[in-house]
């Protein structure tokens, strides 16, 4: 039995992480859930909040902001296919609180329902952003 699970983050434009780790923890659309060495194959859609990556057993956790995408459990380990990824650090609290504004108005201002349903996207991974770093 491993004690280690392989996995891939990739990005539309790019690998992310190709890397081995303990446990990795996803958020799940249906609920946070945890991958371990030899899990049952299984596929999940991704909801914007945070991958935690536990590179051993006991260790601080490398975390990760995906928007969204799609996590595969196989029998090569887990595959993460992150709609886009956000480095936690990178993020600038006044500056999302602002653009958060500026979305809920331009929801208000949309022309149509296919617009509204964008804008309200955009807000959704950016609340869930702004919980997590608050």
């Amino acid at each position: 039995m491993s004690d280690t699970l392989h996995y891939e983050i990739v990005s539309p434009e790019r690998l992310l992480k190709d890397a081995e780790a303990a446990m990795i923890v996803v958020p799940g659309t249906d609920g946070d859930f945890g991958v371990l060495p030899n899990h049952a194959p299984m596929m999940s859609t991704i909801r914007p909040g945070v991958v935690e990556i536990y590179e051993t057993d006991g260790s601080e956790a490398d975390r990760l902001f995906l928007k969204g995408g799609l996590a595969q459990v196989g029998p090569n380990g887990l595959t993460i296919l992150a709609e886009e990824t956000l480095s936690l650090d990178d993020v600038d609290t006044d500056d999302l609180a602002k653009t958060i504004q500026n979305t809920i108005e331009d929801i208000e201002d949309a022309k149509d329902d296919v617009e509204r349903a964008r804008f309200e996207k955009e807000l959704a991974w950016m609340s869930a952003l702004q919980e997590i770093v608050a």
